[in-house]
């Protein structure tokens, strides 16, 4: 039974607590977070390990007056359950609920919106330059994992933090892992840190040491920087943090209340930039996340009990596909180099790297520098192969153009995670994909509608010249039959699904008779996930009537021109109805319209897609049904519009 956490009022009651109820609070946030995600699914492993952390930094500061920015967010769901959230806690990436990141819309607790990776060093540090401007006294608090700190853009910001100056507190989370297991050589100077603890003590002799000289060991002490910094260097693989103008406090065991806030009582008087180095446990407190913690960083419904999963059954997950056709490619292709960031489980590379270790590289969070070395890979003559979720390929987004596409260089962008992801919500949204790729020169963009089409893209995508992208959903795939061989697709041909002889027959309209009359067939043009939607679509208007033609138009880029021009001319087509799990401005359904419009050729363009807005959380499902993509809303879109167009 509870008696702590329900007697919680605000985040002010936390420094009423004594050392015995805060410990005891502890334990009670950890099974509320254990009872709470088995039944809504979300980032459990993470926010485990940072309870204590956060009540720590709830004890020392007085939030939100401080500032407080999450680095992604997978930690903050004690923040959240401490900030007035604890009773809507169980809508947790529900539709309508509270989201499963720090969001600045949902709580004033909430500094800084975030989802992405390292990007809180940046954002404190902006908060900090406007506190100084404005004549504040508040602190203001970054906090990121040893994860995070592989990405390029969290030592920008520690590079301009150090320079400015600023008082700034930046906690580094140090668990080890992100979502798989840390890679570089930012991890490999962690791990010495933390089992480096003669560092500390070192430092300590040398102070002792110098300060016993007699008459000037004082002075001595004050500038012997050079001295301190020389000893340093020799006990632990080199001193980033205090060179780039931090002070650096720490390691620290993150799971310690007493020493956790005494370290940030005597931080608070401390002036300028200071990083403290907590040491934590992915999963404490919950046996089966501290033994899978890969597997708890993000899960979906299980057994609080037993850390059981449903079993999935039937078909295979579109990234297991893409998986296994990789790892089939490479047996032919002795050129295939396959690169991720930081994800090596989440995009189906990890077997790739077991099956072939030599030709396997993980960069970190890291998505500008896996396209820029994917770039020179394959100006050494590579098939280099980049795996990514599409939100996150939208970091780089200038290496696609600068790197890749401007010298035509073949790499292709494996782009998993594709349209609407469900309860990540609109972070996590791969949206957008379509529309900042296809207006790069030089790029093929493919989209599958169903594994065994993947797969064939795939293959395609290797076989051609130049940069590739080829984009896929996230979850189980159709269950399509797939074959053993692969099957390359023509560049920038689609597939008719259902010509206009089929659908007048489905529709029960004469062929014959509609020839002299008015046009009366919509062609429903789709791409990736929203072909099977089109078929579904196209025998809902049959029964009212209404002949649909299907075409899976498999590229973005480039059209089947051929094809556009041939039904934009058909005397029975009355309308284009383009259909994308991606947002309407500058899409799929824009380049129709573009192409239409650039050749003269007048037809009405039906589009159906995301509208100029982001996309909360929920099921894909009830997503679909928000955006207005199910078959039922398309059809009767459609009805009406078709209906409007015979009158």
């Amino acid at each position: 039974m509870m008696q702590i956490l329900p007697q919680l009022k605000t985040p002010d009651d936390i420094r009423k607590l004594d050392a015995q109820q805060l410990t005891t609070l502890a334990r009670e946030l950890r099974t509320f977070l254990v009872e709470t995600v088995a039944k809504t699914g979300g980032h459990l492993a993470p926010s485990l390990g940072t309870v204590e952390l956060t009540l720590a930094l709830y004890r020392v500061f007085h939030f939100p007056d401080d500032k407080l920015v999450w680095d992604v967010g997978h930690q903050a769901y004690t923040h959240k359950i401490l900030t007035g959230r604890r009773d809507s806690f169980p809508t947790l990436r529900q539709k309508g609920g509270i989201t499963g990141f720090p969001n600045r819309f949902e709580s004033p607790y909430d500094a800084f919106g975030v989802g992405h990776a390292s990007t809180s060093i940046s954002a404190a540090l902006g908060m900090a330059v406007a506190r100084d401007l404005d004549g504040g006294k508040s602190h203001v608090i970054a906090v990121l994992g040893d994860g995070a700190l592989t990405g390029g853009e969290a030592f920008e910001g520690l590079n301009n933090a150090g320079d400015l100056g600023k008082n700034l507190i930046v906690i580094l989370n140090d668990n080890g892992r992100s979502i798989d297991k840390n890679v570089g050589a930012m991890s490999e100077y962690l791990s010495a840190l933390r089992i480096a603890p003669q560092y500390n003590r070192a430092k300590k002799d040398v102070e002792h040491l110098l300060k016993s000289i007699p008459h000037i060991g004082g002075k001595v002490y004050k500038t012997a920087s050079a001295i301190k910094d020389g000893v340093k260097t020799a006990l632990v693989p080199g001193a980033p943090f205090d060179e780039l103008g931090f002070r650096y406090i720490g390691p620290i065991d993150g799971h310690n209340l007493d020493v956790l806030i005494d370290v940030f009582t005597q931080v608070k008087q401390l002036d300028g930039p200071i990083l403290v180095h907590v040491h934590t446990k992915k999963g404490k407190g919950y046996l089966p996340a501290e033994k899978a913690p890969g597997k708890f960083h993000g899960i979906g419904k299980f057994d609080a009990a037993t850390g059981e999963c449903p079993k999935k059954t039937g078909a295979p997950t579109y990234t297991n596909v893409f998986s296994d056709a990789l790892i089939e490619l490479a047996r032919t292709y002795k050129d295939i180099v396959a690169i991720t960031a930081a994800m090596p489980s989440g995009t189906g590379l990890k077997a790739f790297g077991e099956a072939y270790p030599d030709r396997f590289f993980d960069v970190g969070i890291a998505e500008e520098h896996a396209v820029t070395f994917a770039a020179g890979l394959a100006a050494a003559g590579k098939k280099p192969v980049v795996a990514l979720y599409s939100t996150f390929a939208q970091r780089a987004y200038d290496q696609l153009l600068h790197d890749v596409c401007l010298q035509n260089l073949h790499v292709t962008l494996a782009l998993d995670r594709a349209g609407l992801v469900g309860e990540d919500g609109p972070t996590h949204h791969g949206v957008f994909d379509y529309s900042y790729l296809r207006h790069l020169p030089n790029m093929t963009v493919m989209a599958s509608k169903d594994e065994a089409e993947l797969r064939d893209m795939l293959a395609t995508a290797l076989a051609l010249d130049g940069p590739v992208a080829v984009r896929y959903p996230r979850g189980t795939a159709l269950g399509v039959p797939l074959r053993a061989s692969f099957q390359p697709i023509p560049r920038g041909k689609a597939d008719v699904l259902r010509d206009s002889a089929e659908a007048r027959e489905v529709a029960g309209c004469s062929r014959e008779a509609s020839a002299s009359a008015k046009a009366d067939e919509v062609a429903l043009l789709a791409v990736g996930s929203m072909v099977q939607p089109a078929l579904d679509v196209a025998d809902l208007l049959a029964q009212a009537g209404i002949p649909a033609r299907v075409v899976n138009m498999r590229f973005i880029k480039p059209l089947d021109t051929e094809l556009l021009k041939a039904l934009a001319e058909d005397p029975l087509v009355c309308a284009f109805v383009t259909l994308e799990e991606n947002v309407l401005a500058g899409g799929f359904g824009s380049a129709v319209i573009e192409y239409l419009t650039d050749h003269a050729l007048q037809l009405p363009v039906w589009r159906f897609g995301i509208a100029d807005r982001f996309i909360e959380q929920g099921t894909r499902q009830e997503l679909l049904e928000l955006c207005g993509l199910t078959a039922e809303q398309i059809a009767s879109d459609i009805k009406t519009r078709w209906n409007t167009w015979q009158k």
